[in-house]
């Protein structure tokens, strides 16, 4: 690692290796928000296909596909992308082409990165494809891969993977616990490629975005542009101090977190937030986000079980709320919610979202993790009908649990502010646009930068609502 150790110098990073949390990044000069921390290209990378939606291998755009007519498995857009990916696809394309129709339908996208990475270690190996102290396979064997601490049934799927992977590589002297060991780093280590929205596109490993350590009140931040994973500071890190990011979602109780994290990352997380656990805040705090309502509808207290668990009690007015009347609502929620999420008609599926929503208010907290879910849901189906009105009233109701739940600079409320600030202007509301939108530019310039596309039309509609304003203003004055 002295290579890499030598390559973080100049971007004013430092690896150190801590006994409760392995290798860490540190600061080894002042980070400020909005500062790109460090950036890497992914070492392998694949987009989410499926047998219902295809993208492009080396953009993950959806437009303009062709699939490699060699293999049928691999999709690009243009000519420039398949060159960008041609020395890798290459060998791809040639294991791929001498499975059988049944056999392709088994190389699901994770199989794919595996088959990928083997290969770009060989094309590294032969100096095909240049090797650099952040992109080489040494940084893929230093990543922890948890093996002792996965049950015997995961082990077995990683087993079943690897000789999968095996069978299409058929490279002489592999090894499949290796193979399998890869498949447990994958779990561990790689992230989900997001476009500027944070909506999924695809997985890449980024073995030295990899060493960054999870907090759930992290001072940074990834992003994707494009592939290129960029991490940027959220807030102030002083010298010395550990660079983090988040892991998981971070809207959620200390056990939600918890358990998460156990069962993915496979760790205890002990951050500031984590260390509270159990404690008066905590539980207050997991009650108003996962928890239940006071039955007043002018408190807003939130409820602890009562010592004979026959009920709940409202910490502030100390109302009792029955356990069955709150079973009984969750059943009919339940069973509501088992319908509209099998449901594949939007009309439908509407109005049962409402329904549960409107239940939900009469049991969970105003802040509730689980109301806010469904107004998410319902807004996405009213932005699908065009329902633009409906659209943002619930979208308003979002904002103030969105402010409660995240921290000032987290990038899911810059894009909630500006998904509410483009209903507010298609709708007329330009004073309200605007606000909005100067909001979400405070929080994205920090956490995207000031150069994407995204963030350019971001800065060109909030221009151009302001403009629209000056327009309305001076067309006032004249009447």
């Amino acid at each position: 690692m002295e290579e890499l150790q030598a390559s973080l110098q100049p971007r004013g990073l430092t690896l150190s290796t801590f006994h409760d949390k392995g290798r860490s990044l540190l600061a080894a000069r002042d980070f400020y928000p909005g500062e790109v921390i460090i950036s890497q290209e992914p070492y392998v990378c694949v987009p989410n296909n499926s047998l219902t939606e295809s993208r492009c291998d080396g953009c993950f755009s959806k437009s303009n596909l062709k699939k490699c007519s060699a293999c049928h498995v691999v999709w690009y857009c243009g000519s420039s992308c398949q060159k960008l990916e041609w020395k890798l696809h290459r060998l791809e394309c040639q294991l791929l082409a001498k499975l059988d129709k049944e056999r392709r339908k088994s190389v699901t996208p994770t199989i794919r990165m595996m088959v990928k990475l083997y290969l770009r270690r060989k094309l590294q190996n032969g100096n095909v494809i240049p090797v650099t102290a952040m992109d080489n396979y040494n940084l893929v064997e230093a990543l922890v891969s948890h093996m002792s601490d996965i049950d015997e049934k995961q082990l077995l799927l990683y087993a079943q993977m690897a000789n999968l992977v095996n069978l299409i590589l058929q490279l002489p002297n592999n090894d499949i616990k290796e193979i399998a060991e890869n498949f447990s780093k994958f779990a561990c280590n790689a992230h989900t490629i997001c476009d500027s929205e944070l909506r999924p596109l695809g997985t890449g490993l980024y073995p030295v975005i990899s060493i960054i350590n999870h907090s759930c009140l992290p001072n940074a931040v990834l992003i994707f542009e494009g592939r290129l994973a960029v991490v940027r500071a959220v807030q102030h890190i002083p010298k010395d101090s550990e660079v983090s990011i988040s892991y998981v979602e971070t809207a959620a109780s200390t056990i939600t977190r918890q358990k998460t994290l156990k069962e993915q990352y496979l760790f205890t997380c002990t951050c500031v937030r984590c260390n509270k656990l159990g404690q008066y805040d905590d539980i207050q705090e997991s009650a108003i986000l996962e928890g239940y309502r006071c039955r007043d509808n002018g408190c807003s207290g939130f409820l602890l079980r009562e010592s004979d668990e026959k009920g709940f009690v409202c910490q502030q007015c100390g109302l009792i709320r029955n356990k069955e009347e709150i079973r009984k609502i969750a059943s009919d929620i339940k069973a509501l919610s088992d319908k509209a999420s099998s449901s594949g008609n939007l009309q439908e599926a509407i109005v049962l979202y409402k329904n549960i929503e409107k239940l939900q208010k009469e049991v969970y907290h105003p802040f509730s993790i689980i109301l806010l879910r469904t107004r998410e849901k319902l807004l996405e189906i009213l932005m699908q009908l065009e329902e633009w009105k409906e659209a943002l009233t619930i979208c308003r109701l979002t904002i103030p649990v969105y402010e409660r739940v995240y921290p000032g600079f987290h990038p899911l409320l810059g894009l909630q502010y500006y998904s509410c600030g483009k209903l507010e202007w298609l709708l007329g509301e330009t004073d309200d646009a605007i606000k909005l939108f100067t909001k979400a530019v405070d929080i994205l310039r920090i956490t995207h930068g000031t150069s994407t596309p995204f963030m350019k039309e971001l800065l060109m509609k909030l221009e151009e609502a302001r403009a629209e304003a000056l327009f309305k203003l001076s067309s006032r004055e004249d009447s």
